[in-house]
């Protein structure tokens, strides 16, 4: 594998690289690197956390650099549209560090603020232009943005987009965009719509997938707790604090639930903080720079976050409540074990959650293992096939049956697996079939 002194990068990025310790691409920045600076059209299948800012911006900076390129007003040469507030303040951050030693402009443009200062910094010029669909789509209908003389086109994290209903914005986006250009297209799926989407978009695309499913959770170590609703609250609280804790990301399902949480939380031993949809983009932005500078311990958050936060040292995940969507389960954990580093993930789960849970082993290929330090003592699960609580005789009992009633006075044996633990999952493998890998499709052709 090449090193970044190898890549055939002007000289000014490859003094920031070194500034910052970089030495050694990861798997998606090696291979889709070198085909940017070639200026081909870029499909990359990789999963948060594996480098993908870095694999676009480097060519776009490099792109840009090679020669004097004045900024117009109005007018950026390299468009990234990025799913979340969060993520486009990353994406900016990180042009700021790799184009530290370049005359180049960027400009961030999303929505929960005032467009005032935004309106302010298009006017005077931007090189490179990062932002979210619905404020882009906003500004250019006033006329304060024009892509008629874009160069570089990055669509990041496309499948998140497509999740958060953002399709009709960017094929209205995607219409403004000159004929010759580049597209650089990154998503950690590849699901049929973003399959068409990609078609759309890009010329005999260089397609690169380095990241099947398993391969993002397999370095983190994975647990589930079976509990009763009301028992999540001081499990939690145990496992906060234990001596290898330092900075936790819990999740929840509902923007009330991440509020009740965190005051909970903060009440107690904790400094804990809530980030979600309803919050202000300047509060959003305040709990992640506490979170980073370790001024509290806990982020609270629903899914928002999930591919939004790129923070080193997030020592544990915890799933106060199982994700809905399968695949939010792989890019919730992926917020831990970044770069290479270890990471822990617990996700917490009742009777009424255990459909979740299976369709989170069915995508991972694989059983979650029980989590011995955190067992909830008044769970139960029927397996009897006697007539007691109301059941008929000879019936069973499912488990999150909704008619159900968990947590009663009456006795009930519990489901024990082969190893002594009690595990109410059955004995399923969670294989799956095999699926064809983007790789055997036909190559993309651009539409008209």
């Amino acid at each position: 594998m090449k090193t970044f002194d190898e890549l055939e990068l002007i000289e000014p990025l490859k003094r920031s690289l070194k500034e910052q310790n970089y030495t050694t691409p990861t798997p998606i920045q090696a291979q889709t690197i070198p085909a940017a600076l070639d200026e081909y059209d870029v499909l990359g299948c990789a999963q948060t956390g594996t480098g993908k800012t870095a694999a676009f911006a480097l060519p776009i900076l490099n792109y840009l650099g090679k020669e004097a390129r004045k900024a117009r007003p109005n007018q950026p040469l390299a468009l990234v549209l990025a799913p979340t507030r969060e993520l486009a303040i990353q994406i900016g951050e990180s042009f700021a560090t790799y184009g530290k030693h370049l005359r180049l402009r960027h400009v961030l443009v999303y929505g929960g603020v005032n467009q005032a200062g935004q309106v302010r910094a298009l006017n005077r010029g931007a090189h490179v232009l990062v932002a979210t669909p619905g404020r882009l789509l906003d500004l250019m209908n006033q006329g304060f943005v024009r892509l008629d003389q874009l160069e570089v086109f990055v669509l990041d994290e496309a499948d998140r987009m497509l999740d958060m209903g953002f399709l009709p914005d960017l094929k209205r986006i995607i219409r403004e965009l000159p004929e010759q250009r580049q597209s650089l297209f990154f998503s950690a799926t590849m699901p049929p719509k973003i399959v068409d989407l990609a078609q759309s978009l890009l010329f005999e695309p260089v397609t690169v997938n380095v990241t099947p499913k398993t391969t993002s959770v397999e370095r983190i170590e994975q647990r589930v707790a079976f509990l009763e609703r009301n028992s999540k609250l001081p499990h939690l609280e145990k496992l906060l604090l234990g001596d290898d804790v330092e900075r936790v990301i819990v999740f929840t399902r509902t923007k009330r639930g991440a509020n009740v949480l965190a005051e909970k939380l903060s009440k107690g031993k904790f400094k804990a903080v809530a980030i979600h949809g309803n919050k202000s983009q300047n509060a959003r932005q305040r709990a992640l720079d506490a979170f980073k500078r370790k001024q509290v311990q806990v982020l609270v958050a629903t899914d928002v976050a999930a591919r939004g936060i790129d923070i080193d040292g997030i020592s544990h995940v915890v799933n106060y409540d199982m994700p809905v969507e399968a695949e939010s389960y792989v890019h919730r954990i992926g917020r831990t074990g970044r770069a290479g580093a270890d990471g822990i993930a617990v996700s917490f789960c009742t009777p009424t959650e255990r459909d979740e849970l299976s369709a989170i082993e069915r995508l991972i290929g694989q059983k979650i293992p029980l989590d011995p330090n955190c067992q909830s003592t008044d769970f139960q699960w029927d397996k009897s096939s006697g007539g007691g609580g109301g059941q008929k005789s000879g019936g069973r009992r499912r488990f999150g049956n909704s008619r159900s009633r968990y947590g009663s006075n009456s006795a009930r044996p519990k489901r024990t697996a082969s190893n002594g633990s009690t595990d109410p999952r059955g004995s399923g493998n969670g294989k799956r079939g095999p699926k064809k890998s983007f790789g055997q499709r036909k190559r993309a052709t651009v539409k008209a």
